[in-house]
């Protein structure tokens, strides 16, 4: 199995992803669809102050073949712009704590006693990167990809979701992304699909909206003998 700080020089698509300037392009039959979607995540993001819920990250090696799993809880708060706060825990297979904030992530291994920082556009805040699309607005979406219906799905777990499928235009560093969105306008899933095939899934398991996050949590509290290790 490859280790975790490698997969996660992959991490930051999510959160950098998502500048175009092309409207979303669909198909006469789908664009009702697609519009009332982009309609209910517009409202839940306009509601949502902050977010709890577990959280996992399966990263495919299309290579190799395999499959990188793992799991922890995560922390979010939305921020002006595409910024946003966030503290991910992962749990297995090892526990490490992501945190984005201010434009700026810090990784932590306690084991290794070792954080990896830099700005949040590295490919290190990846599975961070999928609640950027939490933060997009309606206009953003619709003006940075070009959308297609997938249908409905029932993801495992039995949540009933939307599933869109965007291609963003304007010159990203990956092909396309999968949306999966429930019926309050939730992103419960999303997948991003690199140019070579390798792809991330991101999955958030009992959302807990406006849970009372204080923005403390998105700060870490570091030993001074912390080794820091600048990305």
């Amino acid at each position: 199995m490859r280790k975790f700080i490698p997969l996660s020089l992959a991490v930051a698509v999510l959160l950098t992803v998502l500048v175009g300037s092309s409207p979303v392009n669909v198909n006469a039959q789908g664009a009702g669809v697609v519009s009332s979607i982009l309609n209910r995540m517009e409202r839940n993001r306009r509601d949502l102050r902050s977010l709890r819920a577990s959280i996992s990250m399966e990263k495919f090696n299309s290579q190799l073949g395999d499959k990188d799993k793992y799991d922890g809880v995560m922390a979010y708060m939305p921020a002006a712009g595409r910024n946003a706060y966030v503290r991910i825990e992962w749990q297995k297979p090892r526990r490490e704590i992501l945190t984005v904030a201010d434009g700026q992530y810090q990784l932590y291994n306690q084991r290794q006693n070792t954080v990896w920082e830099g700005s949040s556009r590295s490919s290190k805040a990846k599975a961070s990167g999928v609640l950027s699309f939490l933060n997009m607005s309606g206009a953003q979406l619709k003006s940075s990809f070009n959308a297609e219906y997938a249908g409905e799905e029932t993801l495992w777990g039995g949540v009933n979701t939307s599933h869109l499928k965007i291609v963003p235009r304007g010159g990203a560093s990956y092909k396309y992304a999968e949306i999966w969105v429930d019926g309050g306008g939730m992103l419960i899933q999303a997948k991003v699909v690199e140019k070579n095939d390798d792809s991330t899934t991101v999955r958030l398991l009992n959302p807990q909206k406006n849970a009372g996050v204080s923005t403390d949590e998105f700060r870490q509290q570091l030993p001074d003998s912390v080794k820091r290790v600048k990305s």
